[in-house]
């Protein structure tokens, strides 16, 4: 039976839908774009491949620089609903680009595995291991020469949006717990339109994360729930939200849970009037989107 006569299994839309015969179905597709040099910005990309056993794939982003110089390091993890995006697409180009020409910082684009094919918490994992590859650097001897040589490791940003920020926060969690081990120096945590579980159980989080209740007991899916939110590994913390936003009252929540805890740090909140779930990546050329770009690149300035 081929995949256009079997029937449908699971239907989320608007992420995928599932076949009986095992076949995924993506229903947002995002084009690809190979590493290059940016003709406006001069800055260069290439893909690293930080998980052999798994051929995923990252991309680093160098910046145009007159004279060789360490500089800080953002890393960003994209979102998707754990279940598409990509580093290497349009989307993420597009979001990195004026972030890195703009702040004179490299910065990586983590890959991670896919759900279904690779339930939860695979994407945690990967994201993880992506932290300590580019910890591995920390002494200047690391896999790849351009962390080594162009990368000051004490100043680092973590950022990601819907799913991808709950990825950045997972690893800033992390970070802390593993401070000493890692010896990295994140200046920063930027977590734009989060993506985090609620009381009511979430099917598609259910159906992605086997094995988990897909509602608020989860540390992983919710921040309230993990006791080691304390460790988080900055002192400084931007939360934006969107004003029509399916998911800003997670936003809201994310934001007054880490003021109410043991976290000892500042943390920032912006909300955008009249826009919706990453309306930047949408639409990033209008007023708000630049507005919004202007706060994060002012955010790791500051450091």
């Amino acid at each position: 039976m081929t995949s256009s006569m079997a029937a449908i299994a699971h239907d989320f839309p608007p992420f995928l839908r599932v076949f009986t015969d095992g076949h995924v179905q993506r229903l947002i597709t995002i084009p690809h774009l190979p590493p290059s040099t940016d003709p406006l910005t001069g800055i260069r990309s290439k893909d690293v491949v930080i998980s052999p056993e798994f051929g995923i794939k990252s991309r680093i982003f160098l910046p145009k620089m007159s004279h060789p110089q360490k500089l800080p390091l953002i890393i960003y993890v994209h979102g998707g609903a754990f279940c598409f995006g990509s580093p290497l697409n349009v989307v993420t180009q597009s979001f990195l680009t004026p972030l890195v020409s703009q702040t004179s910082a490299v910065a990586i684009a983590i890959g991670y595995r896919l759900a279904p094919e690779h339930p939860l918490p695979a994407a945690y994992h990967d994201c993880w291991a992506a932290l300590q590859w580019i910890a591995s650097h920390v002494s200047g001897a690391g896999p790849d020469p351009w962390i080594n040589n162009y990368v000051d490791t004490s100043r680092v940003f973590l950022v990601g949006d819907s799913a991808g920020a709950n990825l950045v926060h997972y690893l800033a969690v992390q970070a802390g717990v593993n401070h000493t081990r890692l010896g990295l120096g994140v200046r920063g945590l930027m977590v734009l339109h989060p993506y985090f579980i609620q009381k009511e159980p979430d099917e598609l989080t259910r159906y992605l994360y086997p094995g988990c209740s897909g509602s608020d007991d989860d540390p992983k899916l919710n921040p309230a729930s993990d006791p080691d939110l304390g460790k988080l590994c900055t002192s400084r913390v931007l939360v934006a939200v969107a004003e029509k936003d399916f998911l800003k009252a997670r936003g809201v929540e994310y934001y007054e849970t880490l003021k109410k805890s043991k976290w000892e740090g500042t943390i920032e909140f912006v909300e955008n009037e009249d826009e919706d779930h990453i309306f930047y990546l949408l639409n990033p050329s209008s007023e708000k989107a630049k507005a919004l770009f202007q706060h994060l690149i002012s955010f790791i300035k500051q450091n």
